[in-house]
């Protein structure tokens, strides 16, 4: 009686210790399961430092519908405005590195603001990982359809002739910067005034509040076929094929100002690679698709989506040029 007693305790131990170890290893397979859990697993959030209805704006918006098929995740928008994206750059560097918050990031943000400002709450080089570029586009130099102004050289006419009656609307670094540089090459003094967007920058000249604007193709695209706006010239090199009446601005006489921009998608720094990947591979094949290709070229957006590693060196040498384009026009500011 007493060996069979013993044996029970002994096998009883033996059980709760074996019931023990599998109950452990039953909840650390499930932690590691957890952890391991395929991205995405929820909803993905592109933040876009300009306001609803402007350039990147739209061009997100196409973008995340496409890509949120590939995900199979909603990707959505969501727009945190002002001080040239300053402040969306400095919240998305900020947030989680695990994918679920990137950043729409322009020329602007990523290349001229380190240019033109003294200090930024953000390095576009070392708090950012690349993802890939979405499209690049030339610029538009756009005048109210209802103006006097029907070439370049008739608007640097009258602004030569009228400096205190000339304004410009820009709303980000990019826009500034080429207007900038269009009054330092004709010797004009257009005064900046500023905007939350291309698009209220574009309403401001259709309205005549604003003499002219230098915009990114999605906001100004419609109102020049809706006949509201009138293009002056392109700031690419050569003309761009949906708008092959349209002169550059060196045929209008202007041969060293040529500015072609672009936009992409970055995340947090620390962003692991297979998720920096996944993005990738899923912004490339969106941006490539029949649909989107036809969107972009109706808004006169050339799609190109390289790799991480291509669009980190595209945005180190545009940071070089613009600092030397800055420095020559004396572009400062300060936050």
């Amino acid at each position: 009686m007493k060996m069979t007693h013993r044996l029970w305790r002994y096998l009883s131990r033996g059980f709760s210790t074996a019931l023990g170890v599998g109950l452990v290893a039953s909840m650390l397979s499930l932690g590691a399961g957890a952890q391991e859990a395929p991205f995405p697993a929820k909803p993905i959030r592109i933040i876009v430092g300009y306001s609803a209805g402007g350039g990147n704006d739209i061009i997100a918006r196409v973008v995340a519908t496409k890509m949120a098929e590939g995900l199979g995740q909603p990707v959505v928008i969501e727009n945190k405005p002002g001080a040239q994206s300053i402040i969306a750059a400095e919240y998305v560097a900020k947030s989680a590195p695990d994918g679920y918050t990137i950043l729409m990031g322009p020329s602007g943000p990523m290349t001229m603001n380190p240019a033109t400002y003294d200090k930024l709450p953000y390095s576009p080089t070392k708090d950012f990982v690349p993802i890939g570029m979405i499209c690049s586009f030339p610029l538009i130099l756009g005048v109210s359809s209802n103006s006097p102004f029907k070439t370049v050289k008739d608007l640097i006419q009258f602004a030569k002739a009228n400096p205190t009656k000339v304004n410009y609307a820009a709303s980000a670094a990019p826009f500034q910067m080429a207007s900038e540089l269009f009054n330092q090459k004709t010797g004009t003094t257009f005064a900046h005034i500023p905007y939350k967007g291309s698009g209220d920058s574009v309403a401001a000249v259709m309205s005549g509040q604003i003499t002219m604007t230098i915009s990114d193709p999605p906001p100004i695209v419609g109102q020049i076929k809706g006949g509201t706006i009138r293009p002056l010239a392109v700031t690419s090199a050569q003309r761009h094929p949906q708008f092959p009446d349209v002169p550059t601005l060196m045929e209008s006489g202007l041969p060293d100002l040529e500015v072609g921009i672009w936009t992409g998608l970055v995340a947090p720094a620390a962003t692991p690679m297979p998720i920096v990947r996944r993005l990738q591979q899923e912004l490339a094949k969106a941006v490539r698709s029949p649909e989107i290709r036809e969107r972009f070229a109706q808004m006169t957006l050339d799609p190109v989506g390289n790799t991480s590693e291509e669009f980190g060196k595209i945005i180190a040498a545009d940071i070089q040029r613009w600092t030397a384009v800055a420095k020559a026009a004396n572009i400062r500011s300060s936050q």
